[in-house]
């Protein structure tokens, strides 16, 4: 075998073993979590002459939030005593957070706000006639102490306006916070989803509001 055949397949071996290497890492698959709203509330029976809430007639399009700098990210955040923000290793949300949270918040709003006559994410945006958007300030686990388990701390800004003219109706804001009910991942993320919950019902709430005195709900 002459010189150059011989270093073409010394080459092609190492390459090979090199490229092998590459391709079949040890590294543990993350464990991927996903935020789900929770069940809808029973309704209370009727009581005396109390109405029910009377349907209103919009199409509300929830836009994708906007995250503050180092949460705009699939990895879970978690933030130390000394306030230091990290990441839970081997643990990813089902897509970037600000994803997640944007698909969140639709499912709350049918939930707690079902007589909206729609509600649904920016891709039908330019066919409502309502947005709201939210800018997520806090959405991490705060430790306190090395020993204690975390709380799920998450905070957000809102604001609703009309598509036409971009014409805000109202700001408003959420905070909600959920210890977690032991220093384990499962429950650390339970906390966020119980968090992430509460403000984003509260913020429903407010958008209801703002909403039922919006001109196209007007008789």
């Amino acid at each position: 075998m002459n010189r150059p055949a011989a270093l073409a397949i010394a080459l092609a071996a190492v390459c090979s073993a090199a490229c092998g290497s590459l391709f079949q890492s040890k590294a543990a698959a993350p464990t991927i979590y996903v935020l789900s709203a929770g069940a809808p509330p029973t309704a209370a029976p009727p009581s005396g002459d109390a109405a029910p809430a009377a349907a209103i007639p919009v199409d509300l399009a929830i836009l994708k939030p906007r995250m503050r700098t180092g949460l705009s990210t699939d990895r879970i955040a978690v933030l130390y005593p000394d306030r230091r923000l990290d990441y839970f290793a081997d643990a990813r949300w089902s897509g970037p957070a600000g994803d997640v949270l944007q698909d969140l918040a639709v499912q709350v709003f049918l939930h707690s706000r079902a007589h909206l006559r729609t509600v649904s994410g920016d891709a039908s945006v330019f066919a409502s006639a309502y947005w709201l958007e939210i800018e997520v300030i806090d959405f991490q686990a705060e430790y306190t102490s090395a020993s204690a388990a975390p709380t799920a701390h998450v905070h957000f800004l809102a604001r609703i306006g009309e598509s036409g003219d971009r014409h805000i109706l109202g700001r408003f804001e959420a905070e909600a916070r959920q210890p977690a009910a032991e220093n384990r991942l499962t429950a650390i993320v339970d906390a966020y989803a119980r968090a992430a919950d509460a403000a984003l019902a509260e913020i429903a709430i407010q958008a209801d509001e703002a909403l039922a005195n919006a001109p196209a709900a007007r008789p």
